[in-house]
């Protein structure tokens, strides 16, 4: 007999049940007894099975050592060897560089020269001096040995995520140490540590690890970082000591973020641009630098984990903020709104990546989690501003990496996968090459890649095709952090170790 046209057919009602329970159920229950028999014979396996798995999954956590790590994907990752600092490891090599003869010997790393004093501030902050992610300070050698670019050194670090302000020759960046958020600056020559500056601080999340995620900014002699829990810290980049200090949260009555403060601090002439989220008018915080006291403030807007950027559009330099669900500009000299363009990540999520500039009037906005990404154009109007969409689509979705253009293309990583897009249309010109959730610059007309393994590559820039020249493992573990150049040298760092190479061609 053929079936009745009028009953769901037994591939319909899994997906009804799986998708939503209450309509499957009604429409299981009033099938024919055969019918149910067959649909909960099939649910009942794959129940069984995914059951079955999950319990060899919690025996081996429990009885084998096996972790569970997220690394960026919409699944957890299985591991041994979880990427997380040793804190023995950091305390001795660091003891041992203090006094040689108090410590356990540590096996020698290549090194070159010091030049501490060699470049004032090349890389002064998050993705450089323009937070767009090139580098152009030198040539840089495109074609790399068969092992990789030389190491100068390599050395253990605390956990987070942050990445590094270059100057006056040294590195600086913000570690979790057990208890303590850590501030510290590293001789670049040779990766010796120079001076800490710590307090007792420390943000956990069970998906993103433990530590401090904003980058320290440099600005004419002085350091200004930011811990994952709002400690605002003014820091002489000579010696570490305190200048000022004060929380951003605590002092407005803000809550923590999700994922914990991540926006790095923006300095701009003698203003410190903070995000909080804080609402009540002080979501957006302008110190002044020299002191912390506040300049003004702005917006009650939640805010996004991407950091403030200066831009100029429309021919107004202005403050470009990614709050929860609107993107928009502020004016320097007092907060005031200029323009908003509604933007929010879908599920409930806020914005990581930073715009990236297109034009002197048009910048791109991309978010992972099945968002996509959009061109936006800024005009001058009788009354000011207004913003408008120019093209949208899902061709690339930046989770937790920022893009980089190069003359009329967009290059980035979708979800995981590197990405060339045409700027004008947002047509997609080539999609190749997994990079797990990892960063990547400009510098020299090549993408340096640092994959969400830890490894390093290089890709040539062309809309044609896509063209990697080398990879290399350069730093073990789950790798989030920004990599970052100065005076030829690139740095890598994750929650483990952290290494400096020579790049200068």
């Amino acid at each position: 007999m053929p079936p009745n046209p009028k009953e769901p057919s037994p591939l319909h009602l899994r997906l009804a049940t799986l998708l939503f329970p209450p309509l499957g159920l009604l429409l299981l229950w009033r099938a024919p007894l055969k019918l149910r028999r067959k649909v909960l014979g099939t649910m009942g396996i794959g129940l069984f099975s995914a059951l079955y798995a999950a319990l060899i999954i919690f025996l081996l956590v429990r009885l084998t050592g096996l972790q569970i790590e997220w690394r960026g994907g919409y699944l957890p990752a299985l591991t041994y060897r979880k990427t997380a600092p040793n804190y023995e490891a950091l305390e001795n090599q660091r003891a041992h560089r203090a006094n040689p003869q108090s410590a356990t010997q540590l096996p020698a790393v290549p090194s070159l020269p010091s030049k501490r004093g060699a470049e004032e501030g090349s890389w002064p902050g998050f993705r450089g001096p323009q937070r767009d992610g090139h580098y152009d300070e030198t040539a840089i050698l495109t074609n790399w040995p068969a092992g990789g670019l030389r190491l100068l050194w390599r050395q253990p670090i605390g956990g987070g995520y942050a990445s590094f302000a270059i100057a006056e020759g040294l590195a600086f960046t913000i570690e979790q140490r057990r208890e303590e958020e850590v501030v510290a600056a590293y001789e670049v020559g040779m990766g010796h540590e120079i001076w800490t500056h710590r307090w007792k601080d420390k943000f956990s999340d069970f998906y993103a690890e433990d530590g401090p995620r904003a980058t320290p900014a440099y600005s004419e002699g002085k350091i200004y970082a930011l811990g994952a829990v709002g400690e605002l810290r003014c820091l002489e980049a000579a010696t570490g000591k305190l200048s000022w200090s004060r929380n951003v949260l605590v002092e407005n009555k803000g809550q923590v973020p999700t994922y914990g403060v991540a926006a790095s601090p923006l300095i701009v002439q003698e203003k410190l641009i903070v995000l909080t989220g804080a609402g009540h008018g002080q979501s957006v915080i302008c110190y002044d630098k020299q002191d912390g006291k506040i300049i003004w403030s702005a917006l009650d807007d939640e805010m996004g984990y991407a950091s403030p950027m200066l831009v100029t559009l429309a021919g107004q330099p202005q403050l470009l903020i990614c709050a929860e669900t609107r993107t928009l500009g502020l004016r320097l000299e007092d907060g005031k709104l200029l323009w908003e363009y509604p933007w929010r990540v879908l599920h409930d999520q806020h914005p990581i990546a930073q715009p990236v500039m297109l034009d002197t009037n048009r910048f791109l906005l991309s978010a992972g989690y099945f968002t996509g990404c959009a061109a936006i154009e800024i005009a001058r109007t009788e009354g000011g501003f207004a913003a408008r969409k120019i093209w949208q689509n899902k061709n690339l979705k930046n989770k937790f990496t920022s893009s980089v253009f190069s003359r009329g293309h967009i290059y980035g990583l979708d979800e995981d996968i590197l990405t060339c897009l045409d700027a004008k249309a947002g047509e997609r010109k080539w999609k190749d090459g997994h990079y797990g959730y990892g960063q990547l610059l400009l510098a020299g007309g090549h993408l340096i890649i640092l994959s969400g393994d830890g490894e390093l590559a290089l890709v040539r820039i062309t809309p044609d095709r896509y063209e990697e020249l080398a990879r290399f493992p350069a730093i073990h573990g789950k790798t989030w952090n920004h990599p970052a150049i100065a005076n030829g040298k690139l740095f890598v760092r994750n929650a483990s170790e952290m290494a400096c190479f020579e790049i200068s061609k």
